[in-house]
């Protein structure tokens, strides 16, 4: 007799922090009669679209993204469980990119199956779905057809310009951002890495050194430039407009443009509320 997996405790915790798609939230769903590790507590949560496995054993917490036709052998994220904020440590990295690649694969499946046209039609229905979630918080967005795709753009309370692009057939988006620097403070904690490891410098121009100052996680390329993020992450930078600036006095009203990569739609679900 095959006995009953024992069900991870991380699991419906994980599961809450995740925001709902298309109006389905995410829920514990029918664990799997084997899991990638056998004798270890696992779960399965789901949207109705995607599927993850939590695995619990020892001091890990792992989570496994569930492919069509590949069995889950390489956890794509571990934690710590002795970590207080392991559940929210889980659901920080699905979000900035593992729920983001997994839309990517399924675009490329689309691509393969549907064509480019079926891939452009479902990442504008993505944003649309965006759109709702923007005004639900406030603004107003727009909806804007370029020859590269779909896009959308609203103002935030700060006067500051944002908008996502879809840009041709790539997986995912690129948020961008021109306004006051003050204008990013909000959003800067949530779309920088995690500060462990990061440590002010004071290298760079008075320009760079106004932001490495408040976020060490920024690195100065020159400058009249900063950047963040590396491999398996969010990636981008924040500039002056033009260097003809450089010699200006830098203070929270500077006019800065930025611009952040391979953002997902399930991100920018759950940080809506820091772009408004």
């Amino acid at each position: 007799m095959i006995s009953a997996v024992t069900q991870a405790t991380t699991a419906a915790p994980l599961a809450a922090l995740l925001p709902a798609r298309r109006r389905k939230a995410w829920k514990v769903g029918t664990p799997p009669l084997y899991g990638p590790r056998n004798h270890a507590a696992t779960s399965r949560i789901t949207d109705g679209l995607r599927s993850l496995l939590v695995v619990e054993e020892g001091n890990r917490v792992e989570l496994y993204a569930e492919r069509p036709g590949l069995a889950p052998y390489t956890p794509d994220v571990v934690v710590d469980s002795t970590d207080p904020a392991s559940v929210a440590t889980l659901a920080t990295r699905a979000l900035r990119w593992l729920l983001a690649d997994m839309d990517a694969e399924t675009l490329r499946a689309t691509e393969a199956e549907k064509g480019w046209r079926q891939v452009l039609h479902a990442k504008g229905t993505a944003l649309t779905e965006f759109g709702f979630h923007l005004i639900d918080h406030g603004v107003v967005p727009v909806s804007t057809e370029r020859a590269d795709g779909p896009g959308i753009e609203w103002t935030a309370a700060s006067g500051a310009e944002w908008a996502v692009w879809s840009y041709g057939l790539g997986p995912n988006y690129s948020l961008t951002y021109e306004g006051p620097v003050s204008g990013l403070y909000g959003a800067l904690p949530v779309l920088l890495p995690a500060l462990d490891g990061h440590a002010p410098t004071d290298a760079g121009s008075p320009f760079t050194r106004h932001l490495t100052d408040r976020f060490p996680q920024l690195r100065p390329v020159d400058a009249d430039e900063v950047e963040f993020g590396g491999y398996r992450d969010l990636h981008g930078w924040i500039a002056l407009p033009s260097r003809a600036e450089l010699g200006d006095p830098v203070d929270d009203g500077t006019r800065v443009c930025a611009q952040i990569g391979t953002v997902g739609v399930d991100f920018l679900l759950a940080a809506a509320a820091y772009l408004v």
